[in-house]
């Protein structure tokens, strides 16, 4: 028999919302899209079908939209950045799908969301151009969080985790990396119009991406290690910040996620593009079309 979530453990307000989110249970649609900046969830909505926006809920850097493109339900949430800020997020509306708010026990039927990330990225390898679409095959996370969580470690690729950190000569101080697939099913979805990619999830957005401003890095020559590391032909194509979260908890949580980034800047060429807005619209509504399909 399923236990009673205390209330210390899943804080609920006491307008029924959860409670970083504010988001009701009936406002969570079964296709989530997920992105860091609040901003670009007012982007995403405006791709809604006309007067389709049903739930407008605002709480910090946590921006919730539902609505429906072509017909069907979306609701687009930002996190913030970092992984830090995932783990609120997938827990919640992991809740919010899953546990009755009222008894605050698990359901008996399982809800399985399909859940994307659509973001920005460095890549590092010299093929991907400036405004190339990435979706992130297999997730690496540099962060240490999917470590806090038991269930977790069943679901990694064993194998190229010990290539890489024999590989990379691992600093023992550093959270050990860990490499977790995406939903084939969103893989699929993209294949059309974006490189697979293996891509890192980094802690932070200048030394554990091998940017050095007025600090030592502990591993200075991280991203020319990183452009090298080759398994069984595959190779690590980009660096963002909440891939290795979204898909590790998405599987270990039992939902279909995957990350597409738009490429804002090559490691490799030292180059970048900071005025890619126009081109994260086109980025926005391939995603929605795919991901509402059928």
């Amino acid at each position: 028999m399923s236990k009673r979530i205390p209330e210390s453990e899943l804080i609920i307000n006491s307008d029924g919302t959860a409670f970083h989110l504010h988001v009701a249970p009936e406002e969570l649609a079964d296709n989530v899209i997920i992105v860091g900046d609040p901003g670009r969830v007012d982007a995403i909505a405006a791709f809604y079908d006309e007067g389709s926006i049903e739930a407008h809920r605002t709480s910090r850097e946590f921006n919730t939209i539902t609505g429906r493109f072509n017909g069907v339900r979306v609701t687009a949430i930002s996190s913030g950045i970092g992984t830090d800020n995932i783990d609120i997020v997938m827990t919640e509306i992991d809740a919010l799908a899953n546990i009755d708010f009222k008894t605050r026990l698990p359901r008996e039927q399982h809800r399985r969301l399909r859940i994307l990330r659509i973001g920005t990225c460095g890549a590092i390898r010299p093929e991907i151009p400036l405004g190339g679409y990435i979706f992130s095959e297999m997730g690496i996370g540099f962060d240490g969080l999917l470590n806090w969580y038991a269930d977790a470690e069943q679901y990694f690729e064993k194998d190229i985790e010990k290539a890489f950190v024999e590989y990379m000569n691992w600093p023992k101080r550093l959270a050990r990396p860990y490499f977790i697939k995406a939903s084939a099913k969103m893989t699929e979805l993209f294949s059309d119009i974006a490189y697979r990619g293996m891509t890192m999830s980094a802690p932070g957005f200048y030394g554990p991406q091998g940017r050095s401003v007025r600090m030592r890095l502990a591993i200075p020559d991280l991203i020319e290690k990183l452009e090298g590391f080759e398994y069984e032909g595959r190779h690590i194509t980009n660096i963002e910040m909440e891939n290795s979260a979204i898909t590790g908890m998405a599987t270990v949580l039992g939902h279909d996620a995957g990350t597409v980034c738009l490429a804002i800047a090559n490691r490799h060429a030292k180059d970048s593009n900071p005025n890619y807005k126009p081109l994260m619209d086109g980025l926005i509504r391939a995603s929605l079309e795919r991901l509402t399909r059928p």
